[in-house]
């Protein structure tokens, strides 16, 4: 059976078996940044797409319909890179955003991610480096070197400060192929040509470094041999210095052609994996250059690596994905075998804790205590693998050792070592706390736990608790020992981690009894501490329990605020604690009570009791709010002094029409004179759902006039019931507002007029204006005149006419004639009445009872004065005719009558008037009409040849033959 390899080899997948042609498996169609995704691109004769690989799960391979010159994959997210030309584009698949994009001024002959956030770019004669953070555009680095003219770039690394780099290209000069490379140091901007095909950056911790030691490892072909060499970079001050090493790189017979193409660190193992063209693995180990293995892992040409877990992924030209990394099992006894190397086996064992050279660290251990190299002895143990020599019967072999003067004693030497390359083991920490409290130097146990360097346990807790407490808590946390962390947090009052700290490491304390302890060192962190824990899922404690502990305390406004936030979702299950909060708070704090039912926070608890209390705290609004008895609230709502009268105006809203009526019933006859704005306001917004009636019996019943007068009065203007209307005439009639009865009948359409009139007549007013306003806008004037006339207020009827409407004249003064009133008086009324009224209208009122004639001197001065009122001279002329005052010269001469109104009036008294009115107006048909029915012949001819109206002649004519 062969011997077991010193390296684990895995094949990934097959790219074809995933349908990826082998014709687009090539170094300029393959791109491999990290062992998370293989990017390919595929180009048929029908479309160009791009191929990711997700090395993870080769069932989530995806294809997109992209066009691009290359494309390379983020080393961590879904994002890719695509290049077209000079124009380079970086997508978040996950996303499908673009994000982030340039032009190049010149070709990008290679490029690769050197960072999840950073892209190398190199062009003919530059590389520069773009991230893919922020808007900046790519940065130049370094320009090229002539020794990469004319070469194919094929690699481009740097280290992890960035401020190494290596660009690698090669050529084939007389058909060798050369690696030539440009190494770039940006602090110094100095370049070095060197002839190499591979370079990796990586770091080693040499025996006796307070820092790692940064190298750069390279390899070349050349003419005369092949060579791997390794350099110290960027030196740390107190570091030892390394030695350079070169070693000779192996190559088979049946390789002879063969050259290295890349190189990997295994940073654990502080190994570098070199592969060749031809599938060849070389591992080295960095710090002394050996070599520890060499075989073939690929038949075909592999052409691209990344790193991968320590070790290396590779891709060969038939399309396998190749991984080769470190056996831990095997490499040390394989090394003991192969190459008989014990001390790189050593060195490889401990620094990365490996098994295979227990037997030999025990040999040396033994032998290095046997010769009293105790402090090497100590050394040794503290480095030893696995820790397998790190052990009780180490320490107490070494701790009573006597030590040599000037140097550490062996046990210190031992602990220094351990805490120098990692930490101290349970027991070890244990041993190394004692004497250090001792002399009294707590600050070193701090910064070892800080740096981790010490294994944390109950008993190193309890070692350090009495020195200091933080400290002690710290060991515990880290040892997880629940029940003394949370001792720790209450005793340094750091009560809000307590229910984290149990939650994440489900440790259930007596939260009643560490509650009750909290509350007696802090109140308000105790309030805290109890709402954390009702507020877990489910509950840790419930909040009956919390407020029993509280209540022991009288903690009053702690209770409050915690069942505040307790009951802040109002669960009908919470109704007792409802009760609680707010008894406790009427009993102790009314005003805090005041704001919590101000706030309506809560709904389910005993509302008759609270309301009780309530109002025994003077919270009458309050009280209100809750009370549902009517005779709770009737004993409650009379107390406006103290209630706000716009709330409770609002209040009413709430209450049944009933209820409504009742309360304010209540609040006259408690205090009428204090009530009675509010009442009336209540009653007012309220008058239509209330009803008017409801609330003017209310009024009446209670002999409040001022009341029913200021009620009615805020909806008089508002109501079409004629009934309320009335009532607040007869409310204002009564309180005298005389001046707002006047404003109502003038304005108000809603009103019953002949009960209004009829009711004002009765009322017997010192001022009769609004009687006279209300006849006269509902054509009341006969009435009104008869009983303004037969009372004795004739100056009123003066006033009506005068200053109120004088157009009403006419019926004014056919009323005063109907009752007989003196002729002097009427003709007075007439004559000091301004002329705003019909005088046809005026005429025909006196006309109707055959007094005409006692217009006849205003009649005529007002024709003095230039009247052309057609009815003023009609009336002029009936008089003129009746009195036979020469009307001849009247009818002939005045242009201002209606000759028709006139002749019909003169037809029966004088034909002749009748016919020198027609024919003063040429009133054709009613001339020719008289003349002919009264045989005045000889004046129609007479007017028909005036007239010289051949149609005229002709209506004539036709009515003579008509004659009988």
């Amino acid at each position: 059976m062969a011997d077991p390899l010193p390296i684990t080899f895995q094949e990934f997948v097959k790219l074809p078996e995933l349908g990826i042609d082998v014709s687009n498996i090539s170094f300029n169609t393959l791109t491999l940044q990290s062992d998370k995704f293989i990017c390919i691109r595929e180009k048929t004769p029908q479309r160009e797409q791009v191929c990711v690989v997700d090395l993870e799960d080769t069932s989530k391979t995806f294809r997109r319909p992209i066009t691009a010159d290359s494309a390379i994959m983020n080393p961590e997210n879904k994002i890719i890179a695509l290049k077209a030309g000079r124009n380079l584009q970086v997508f978040n698949l996950e996303m499908k955003a673009k994000v982030k994009s340039c032009v190049m001024t010149d070709d990008v002959q290679y490029w690769r991610w050197i960072t999840p956030f950073d892209i190398a770019l190199v062009t003919e004669t530059s590389v520069f480096h773009w991230s893919i953070e922020g808007t900046a555009s790519p940065v130049k680095q370094f320009e090229r070197h002539a020794n990469l003219n004319g070469t194919q770039i094929i690699s481009y690394t740097a280290n992890a400060k960035m401020n190494w780099m290596a660009l690698i290209g090669i050529s084939a000069p007389q058909g060798r192929i050369v690696g030539s490379m440009q190494l770039y140091n940006k602090d110094r901007g100095a370049s070095q040509p060197i002839e190499a095909h591979a370079a990796e950056f990586s770091e080693i911790r040499l025996e006796g470094a307070s820092q790692p030691t940064q190298v750069f490892a390279f390899a070349s072909r050349g003419a005369n041999g092949s060579k791997l060499h390794v350099v110290e970079i960027d030196h740390v001050e107190g570091n030892p210095p390394f030695q350079k090493r070169s070693a000779d790189i192996m190559f088979p017979p049946e390789a002879v052609n063969d050259f290295p193409v890349s190189m990997q660190a295994g940073p654990k193992y502080e190994v570098v994996y070199m592969v060749t063209k031809f599938g060849f693995i070389h591992v080295y180990d960095l710090e002394s250059g050996a070599c520890i293995f060499t075989n073939r892992i690929s038949g075909e040409t592999v052409f691209v690596t990344a790193p991968h877990q320590d070790g290396v992924i590779a891709v060969n030209r038939k399309g396998q994905v190749l991984s080769v990394c470190i056996n831990e099992e095997t490499v040390v006894p394989y090394i003991l075998q192969h190459t008989a190397n014990v001390e790189l086996a050593f060195r490889l064992a401990s620094r990365a804790n490996l098994p295979g050279a227990d037997q030999l660290y025990v040999q040396r251990f033994q032998q290095l205590m046997g010769q009293s190299q105790y402090n090497e002895a100590a050394k040794m143990a503290a480095s030893s693998p696995r820790g397998m020599l790190r052990t009780e019967n180490t320490i107490n072999q070494l701790k009573h050792l006597q030590s040599v003067p000037g140097q550490l004693s062996p046990i210190l030497q031992y602990f220094a070592t351990i805490l120098e390359k990692g930490e101290l083991n349970r027991h070890e920490s244990i041993e190394l706390a004692r004497p250090v409290l001792a002399s009294n130097r707590k600050a070193l146990l701090e910064k070892w736990l800080k740096e981790d360097k010490l294994e944390c346990s109950e008993e190193l807790g309890d070692i350090v608790h009495p020195h200091d407490a933080t400290l002690a808590l710290s060991v515990y946390l880290r040892a997880n020992v629940p029940a003394k962390v949370v001792l720790c947090f209450a005793q340094s009052g750091q009560f809000d981690k307590i229910v984290l700290y149990c939650k994440k490491v489900g440790y259930t304390p007596d939260w009643v009894q560490l509650l009750m302890q909290i509350s007696r060192v802090d109140a308000e962190k105790a309030c805290d501490f109890a709402l954390s824990l009702v507020k877990e899922d489910p509950p840790l404690i419930t909040a009956d329990q919390v407020v029993g502990v509280f209540s022991s305390q009288n903690m009053v406004q702690q209770t409050t605020r915690f069942l505040l936030d307790a009951l802040k979702d109002n669960k009908e299950s919470d109704a007792h604690l409802q009760t609680k909060l707010l008894e406790l708070n009427l009993l102790n704090a009314p005003q805090v009570a005041d704001a919590i039912l101000g706030n309506s926070m809560f709904t389910h608890f005993d509302r008759p009791y609270i309301a009780q209390l309530a109002e025994k705290a003077g919270l009458y609004q309050r009280a209100l709010e809750l009370y549902d008895n009517l005779s709770d609230i009737k004993r409650v709502a009379v107390h406006t002094e103290v209630l706000n009268s716009e709330w409770l105006i609002g209040y009413f809203g709430n209450l049944s029409v009933g209820d409504s009526l009742a309360v304010l019933r209540q609040m006259l006859e408690h205090n009428m004179a204090q009530n009675l704005q509010i009442v009336v306001q209540a009653a007012t917004k309220y008058s239509e759902l209330l009803g008017p009636q409801n609330i003017i019996e209310i009024f009446e019943d209670l002999r409040c006039s001022e009341g029913l007068y200021y009620y009615l009065g805020s909806v008089v203007n508002v109501t079409e019931d004629p009934a309320v209307v009335f009532k607040y005439i007869q409310a204002a009639v009564s309180t005298g507002q005389l001046k707002e009865v006047e404003r109502l009948v003038r304005d108000n359409n809603h009103y019953d007029a002949e009960k209004v009139k009829n009711y004002l007549k009765e009322a017997s007013l010192p001022d009769q204006l609004p009687l006279i306003i209300v006849c006269d806008r509902f054509d009341y004037v006969h009435d009104l005149v008869l009983y303004l006339y037969s009372n004795g207020m004739a100056k009123y009827i003066e006033v009506y006419v005068q200053q109120v409407n004088p157009s009403r004249l006419p019926q004014v003064v056919g009323a005063l004639l109907d009752v007989d009133c003196d002729e002097s008086i009427v003709k007075s009324l007439i004559s000091s009445t301004p002329a705003q009224f019909s005088i046809g209208d005026l005429v025909s009122e006196i006309e109707k009872r055959n007094r005409l004639k006692i217009l006849h001197r205003w009649l005529e001065a007002q024709a003095s004065n230039g009247s052309q009122d057609t009815g003023l001279y009609n009336a002029l002329a009936k008089i003129y005719i009746d009195s036979n005052y020469d009307p001849e010269q009247f009818l002939s001469s005045n242009k201002f009558y209606d000759p028709r109104v006139v002749g019909a009036y003169s037809e029966k008294r004088d034909p002749n008037l009748a016919y020198l009115a027609y024919s003063q107006g040429e009133c054709d048909d009613e001339l020719l009409r008289l003349t002919s029915e009264n045989g005045m012949f000889k004046q129609q001819a007479r007017y028909l040849i005036k007239r010289r109206d051949l149609g005229l002649w002709a209506k004539a004519l036709t009515g003579d033959d008509q004659q009988p």
